[in-house]
C-alpha cells in the first residue's frame, strides 16, 4: 500500500538526514538544521526512492537523491517562511525557525541547508562521476533561477503588480515556485540508472502542477491542525490562485485531469509503477 511505502520512506530519510547532520556537531545552525528537516510529507524524496526503484537502482543509492531534494525543500521553505517574504510563523506545526530562532539564523539555516544538499548528491555512493554532476546539475537548475527562485521571485512581484495575474501567469509561477522541486527527483531514479528520464519527467511536471492546485485548495478548505501552517492567507492577500481564478470545482478538475495526465506517462512501465500511480491520486485527495 501507498501509506506503508510513503511511511516506510520518510522514516529512511528522516534516519538519512540525522546521521548526515550528526557530523555536524551541536551548533545552534546545525541544531536548527536538524530542525527545519524533521517531519514532513517527504512527498520529493519518496519520488526519487520510488522511481530508482523501477530501474533496480538500491534504495541505499537513491537515499542520496530523496535527502538533497528534501533538503533543499526544507532550505526554500525556512527562507520563505521569513518576514521578508510569505512572513510565516507556522509551518508543520511547530514555530518557524526565525520564530523559534531568529531571522539571522534562520538565514543561515537556509544557506546551509542549500549546501548540505549538494554535498549528499556529491557523494560516491550515489553513483558514477557522470551520474553524481548530471543530477547535482539539473537540482541546481530547478532550484535556482530559472526555477524555484525564479518562481519565488514572480510571486512577490506580483503582489504589487497592477495588473492581476492570469491563469497562465499563475501556472508559470507555480511550475516554477513549487512544480520544479517536485519535477526533479523522478527523473532522477531515471539519470541514476542511467535510462531515459523523459516518461518520469512528464510524470513529475503533471503531480507538481496538481499538488499546488491541491494546495490552493486546502488554503480554502483545509483544516489549520492538519495543514500545520497557517490557511487562508492567499485570498486576504487577494493572491490570485488557481481557485481564486477557476473556482473550486474547476480547479478540482484541473488537477483529476493532471493526475491523468501524471499516469498515462507510466504507461510504459506496467505494474511496476503501481506504487507512482497511487501517489499521484494522493495528491487530490491529501488533507494536509
Amino acid at each position: 500500500m501507498l501509506s506503508d511505502r510513503l511511511s516506510a520512506a520518510q522514516t529512511l530519510i528522516q534516519d538519512h538526514l540525522d546521521a548526515a547532520l550528526a557530523e555536524y556537531g551541536a551548533t545552534p545552525v546545525a541544531q536548527a538544521m536538524g530542525y527545519a528537516v524533521s517531519g514532513g510529507k517527504r512527498v520529493r524524496g519518496f519520488l526519487a526512492l520510488e522511481s530508482a526503484a523501477l530501474y533496480d537502482v538500491a534504495p541505499e543509492q537513491a537515499i542520496f537523491a530523496a535527502s538533497a531534494v528534501e533538503a533543499v525543500h526544507a532550505y526554500s521553505l525556512v527562507h520563505d517562511d521569513l518576514p521578508a517574504m510569505d512572513d510565516d510563523d507556522l509551518r508543520r506545526g511547530l514555530p518557524t525557525v526565525h520564530v523559534k530562532w531568529d531571522e539571522a539564523t534562520a538565514i543561515l539555516v537556509g544557506d546551509a541547508l542549500h549546501s548540505f544538499g549538494f554535498a549528499l548528491l556529491a557523494d560516491q555512493r550515489l553513483g558514477s562521476a557522470e551520474v553524481r554532476i548530471a543530477v547535482s546539475g539539473s537540482l541546481a537548475e530547478a532550484a535556482g533561477a530559472r526555477g524555484m527562485v525564479l518562481g519565488q521571485a514572480q510571486d512577490i512581484a506580483a503582489e504589487t503588480a497592477e495588473m492581476p495575474l492570469s491563469l497562465e501567469d499563475v501556472t508559470v509561477l507555480q511550475a516554477n515556485k513549487t512544480g520544479k522541486l517536485i519535477e526533479w527527483p523522478a527523473p532522477a531514479g531515471a539519470v541514476m540508472a542511467e535510462a531515459d528520464p523523459d516518461p518520469l519527467r512528464r510524470y513529475a511536471r503533471a503531480i507538481g502542477l496538481a499538488f499546488q492546485i491541491a494546495d490552493d485548495i486546502l488554503d480554502v478548505e483545509g483544516d489549520t491542525d492538519k495543514a500545520g501552517k497557517r490557511l487562508q492567507k492567499d485570498s486576504s492577500a487577494g493572491k490570485a490562485t488557481f481557485v481564486s481564478l477557476l473556482g473550486l470545482e474547476a480547479a478540482r478538475g484541473r488537477a483529476r485531469d493532471l493526475v491523468e495526465e501524471a499516469q498515462d506517462a507510466l504507461s510504459t512501465f506496467g505494474e511496476r509503477s503501481e506504487t507512482l500511480h497511487q501517489m499521484a491520486k494522493y495528491i487530490l485527495s491529501r488533507d494536509h
